[in-house]
């Protein structure tokens, strides 16, 4: 008799992935939470600004919800992945999963799959809600899809492993989402979200271009919004090039941070 082929770490990471996915939905207030979020401060700043950037011709509002896109991404990945493993952590989930013969890669892939599904959904219906409210267009030529595709995907890797990576700074899985959420809300106002990045003043310019929630921001921006917009671009240029490379370092980062630093026990467990 021939012993059954175990499965591979990929479909024990797929199953971990359809597993988690139905457990988030089942949390009706995470659910709501995480999508909702975006969307209420899309509608708020959609309706209190106005006007144009500068002598572009875009108009902010459409400026904005690039910004809101980028921003929702980091809520489904970083805040949302951070938070819902620190709590996993505290009430010994991680644990129990250590002691099983489980690949962990799988555990990371599951929760990959879940991030990158909850950044599709979250983006869609941000995209949706910008054309129908402010006229925001897709990309409009082939490189500009290929833009938008690889910015996207680049940003989902680079806050889902910064997200696993942040997630052993709480010490309590009660105490993770005020130490997700104040970087998060911090980022946003210094990354081009909120405000036009070339009016914050040059210092804070400088400190939100060392993290990648500017460059995705940027990115989304020149696959979304027309060339006119370069003008209001502190360096006049999509920057394409750093951008793939600030995403990459931050990228590696995160991943040497998640190899060195990740905790699957509560640290008064030893």
């Amino acid at each position: 008799m021939t012993t059954p082929a175990m499965p591979s770490t990929l479909q024990i990471g797929l199953s971990r992935g359809s597993l988690e996915l139905r457990g988030y939905f089942r949390e009706k207030s995470a659910v709501a939470f995480t999508l909702a979020m975006p969307v209420m401060l899309m509608l708020i700043f959609g309706m209190i600004f106005k006007g144009k950037v500068g002598n572009t011709g875009v108009d902010f509002r459409q400026y904005f919800a690039a910004g809101i896109i980028a921003s929702g991404i980091m809520s489904t990945t970083f805040v949302s992945l951070g938070i819902s493993i620190a709590q996993e952590r505290d009430d010994g989930t991680l644990k129990r999963l250590y002691g099983t013969p489980m690949p962990k890669a799988a555990y990371f892939l599951g929760k990959t799959v879940l991030a990158l599904t909850l950044s599709v959904l979250e983006t869609v219906i941000l995209f949706v809600l910008g054309n129908l409210l402010f006229g925001l267009k897709p990309p409009s030529t082939p490189e500009r899809w290929l833009t938008f595709a690889w910015v996207f995907v680049a940003g989902v890797a680079v806050c889902t492993l910064l997200g696993i990576a942040i997630s052993s700074v709480p010490r309590s899985g009660r105490g993770a989402a005020a130490v997700l959420n104040l970087p998060y809300i911090v980022l946003q106002f210094i990354s081009g979200v909120y405000f036009t990045f070339a009016d914050l003043p040059s210092g804070v310019q400088h400190v939100g271009a060392l993290f990648p929630l500017k460059w995705i921001s940027q990115g989304l921006r020149s696959a979304l919004l027309p060339d006119a917009l370069l003008a209001s671009e502190p360096a006049h240029s999509w920057e394409h090039g750093r951008t793939g490379l600030v995403l990459a370092a931050w990228g590696a980062a995160g991943l040497t941070l998640c190899l060195t630093t990740f905790r699957w026990k509560r640290r008064r467990d030893g």
